[in-house]
């Protein structure tokens, strides 16, 4: 009986690029559970700075040593070029690379030798900054994900996509997700103390929600509004400041995802609050929606219109 590939026929997978190390950890089981095989030899990750890309993959892969320096560590010698220093018994199966932070002391055209070097050994690399990778490698990855304002999963064919097709989209998109979550970031700020105690994030195309479980929470969406729009035009700064706080001006603000911002709060474009709060019935919540972006209908049911550009 000839060998069943569930994956065959899978083109595109998009997910909404959640907020926080927890809900990226979460994502990055559910995307490994879904679609990853355990024949893939090269895992090809791509998208900017912040984007977390290094979140996603510890999701995915629980355990495996990072050899960027996202969390101050900076593993040395790189693991994936000691491979016949230590090809044992209990030689890794799962090696990392940043291309873009590893080019800071390897040549490019060494480290595509070594993860071909790898794949024949029956290996697996993830890579990030793919696309730096795939000129001198010869071959795409087996999957290949991209993260921006959404996470774009895909197995490529001999057809494509491209790396470089990912990059455009994900890279176009994240100052979206940056001016969203920025917003966000700001309306919390608006927001009662006791209220704030119990919202939970949630995710819309081009804006953000902030979701309250039970009672209707009191809250007054026009001052919030037009306070945050004091703030987009005061073009305050935005500073990263550890896991749990950035500063937004002189003030510091608790923030579950404190690298994915704008620099300064004039960078904000179209900021809009949806002019009701939603009562989501079925999981017994009212929704707090915002918006950034080109000015569209603030109706509910295009908030996630999948033509908007």
């Amino acid at each position: 009986m000839p060998f069943y590939d569930r994956t065959h026929s899978h083109l595109y997978s998009v997910y909404f690029a959640p907020r926080g190390r927890a809900r990226m950890f979460d994502l990055g089981i559910q995307i490994a559970q879904l679609h990853l095989s355990p024949f893939d030899r090269i895992i090809g990750v791509l998208g900017e700075a912040g984007s977390g890309k290094s979140m996603l993959v510890k999701g995915m892969f629980p355990g495996l040593e990072l050899t960027n320096d996202d969390d101050g560590v900076n593993v040395r010698p790189l693991p994936l070029l000691g491979q016949d220093e230590d090809c044992g018994f209990y030689s890794p199966h799962t090696y990392h690379v940043d291309m873009r932070f590893e080019l800071g002391f390897t040549q490019p055209h060494v480290i595509a030798e070594a993860v071909q070097q790898a794949c024949a050994r029956g290996k697996r690399v993830i890579v990030e900054h793919f696309d730096m990778l795939y000129p001198l490698l010869g071959r795409n990855a087996d999957l290949l994900i991209g993260l921006g304002e959404e996470i774009i999963v895909t197995r490529p064919t001999i057809f494509g996509p491209q790396p470089q097709e990912i990059c455009d989209t994900v890279y176009k998109s994240m100052r979206y997700r940056k001016m969203a979550h920025t917003a966000e970031d700001l309306c919390e700020c608006y927001i009662p103390a006791r209220e704030m105690l119990r919202a939970r994030h949630d995710d819309i195309k081009r804006g953000f929600v902030l979701a309250f479980e039970g009672d209707e929470p009191h809250v007054d969406l026009p001052y919030i509004e037009e306070r945050v729009k004091q703030d987009i035009a005061a073009d305050l700064p935005l500073c990263y400041v550890d896991d749990g706080h950035i500063t937004i001006g002189d003030k510091t603000h608790p923030c579950t995802g404190p690298r994915t911002h704008v620099p300064r709060t004039g960078c904000i474009e179209g900021f809009r609050l949806v002019k009701k709060l939603i009562h989501d019935e079925q999981n017994n919540r009212w929704l707090l929606a915002g918006r950034v972006g080109k000015l569209t209908a603030d109706e509910v049911e295009q908030i996630n219109n999948m033509a908007l550009e």
